[in-house]
């Protein structure tokens, strides 16, 4: 009975629109880098940061009043994958922040990710980041 059991490769969560939503986001994923044994990853804090800014612009920009976004984490072989799954309208951009607090968010993703896009989704978008194992 000394069988090997394959670790779920792909979690979701769905949220609410609030801003407490946020640090749940961000606790669900440390949860599932836990469960897929990655804790002591170095870049484990970088994916943590990615989540709280995707699901922060979720919250702010991306999701029309009475509904939700669901946050999906992938782990692959070499890859781990942030995905935002929304029905807003709008195709996120990289901005050039100013001196106010917000715009950074896509910015901290494309410098700590390997790779971020924006998916179709009907309705709505999906933005995304990938995360390389070394």
């Amino acid at each position: 009975m000394n069988e090997q059991i394959e670790l779920l490769r792909q979690r979701d969560q769905f949220y609410a629109r609030a801003r407490r939503s946020v640090p749940a986001a961000r606790r669900f994923a440390e949860w599932s880098l836990s469960y897929w044994g990655l804790t002591d990853w170095e870049r484990s804090a970088d994916v943590l940061l990615c989540v709280s800014e995707l699901a922060t612009n979720a919250v702010v920009h991306g999701v029309p009043p009475g509904r939700g976004f669901l946050l999906r984490l992938c782990h692959e072989d070499a890859l781990v994958r942030i995905e935002v799954h929304d029905s807003g309208t709008g195709v996120p951009q990289v901005a050039h922040p100013t001196l106010d607090e917000g715009g950074r968010g896509l910015l901290l993703v494309s410098a700590l990710s390997d790779k971020w896009g924006v998916g179709e989704r009907n309705p709505g978008k999906i933005v995304w980041c990938d995360f390389a194992l070394m």
